[in-house]
């Protein structure tokens, strides 16, 4: 076996983990031995949010500079103890009715992904039960992209809006970074039918337009985002998803969607104050713990 493979043992299932020296963020160097290496260190504060969420994942076998696709079903060479959902996908861009998601539920099928430089996670707002049912929301999200000139700076300032009002309405809310350019505020909530996120997501981000119409849009047309923030709501789609906390993102660099303090937020001047590379999100990290940690649940106002 080349120095470039290794044989190894998570969670007593045996892997063979390949080419571990090819780079996959070319500006920097960053291997894909280091993504395994970055995601199995992260687990204990990643896994919590991705576990039972249906993964859609984008793949980049050449590195970050080469082809990508996103990946819904399971390869059929997964190994057979890597636990799948068959869903429906109304609306599949390939036509497929049926699609069968990958569930991670443990450090060895984070592994066995990162050797498949599977670099970004992407999951919807709501979980499968253990045999395979369907469940409501439980989050809120709200994606705010910046239209250049706008940066993160001007999503922090709106973000903040966004956290005012939903601590208005009761809930508890948490924000990252995409990992890119802009912010994703979220709250942990109970629903009494799967489509009242969006219509709540919908509400506040019109609120916010109209309140702000210079800084703030709540339409998904191009033509109206330069300068403005894009209060995504529709994030809040079941069949969308989202990338999930701690996720590495497919830029230049090994960035990471990273949780982030409300003060940092608050704090924050400029675009670089709030981008986190991969070894810098373990840092922080192992001093603050997990910034995105899940609080109870609340009801969405009617």
């Amino acid at each position: 076996m080349s120095t470039s493979e290794a044989l190894v043992r998570v969670e007593g299932r045996r892997l063979r983990l390949t080419n571990l020296d090819k780079v996959l963020y070319p500006e920097v160097g960053f291997t894909k031995g280091e993504v395994i290496d970055y995601y199995t260190r992260i687990a204990p504060v990643l896994l919590p949010h991705v576990r039972g969420r249906p993964l859609t994942v984008r793949r980049f076998p050449n590195g970050v500079g080469g082809r990508s696709f996103f990946e819904k079903n399971v390869p059929s060479h997964a190994p057979e103890w890597v636990r799948t959902v068959r869903l429906a996908t109304p609306g599949s861009a390939k036509g497929a009715a049926f699609a069968d998601f990958v569930v991670v539920e443990g450090l060895a099928t984070l592994v066995w992904l990162a050797n498949l430089a599977a670099l970004e996670l992407h999951v919807p707002q709501w979980t499968v039960g253990a045999r395979g049912a369907r469940h409501s929301p439980d989050l809120v999200v709200f994606d705010l992209d910046p239209g250049e000139p706008a940066s993160v700076v001007e999503c922090c300032a709106v973000a903040c809006r966004v956290r005012a009002v939903l601590e208005g309405d009761g809930l508890s809310p948490r924000v990252k970074t995409s990992g890119s350019k802009g912010l994703q505020v979220y709250a942990s909530v109970r629903v009494s039918s799967p489509s009242r996120t969006s219509e709540y997501a919908k509400a506040v981000a019109r609120r916010l337009a109209d309140e702000s119409p210079g800084e703030v849009v709540w339409r998904m047309a191009r033509a109206l985002r330069p300068g403005r923030v894009l209060v995504d709501w529709s994030q809040n789609n079941p069949a969308k998803t989202t990338v999930a906390p701690y996720s590495l993102r497919a830029r230049a660099v090994p960035s990471v969607s990273a949780p982030v303090s409300w003060a940092e937020v608050e704090a924050c001047r400029s675009p670089q104050d709030l981008v986190f590379l991969a070894d810098e999100v373990r840092e922080r990290v192992a001093v603050d713990g997990d910034l995105f940690g899940v609080g109870g649940a609340s009801p969405l106002p009617r």
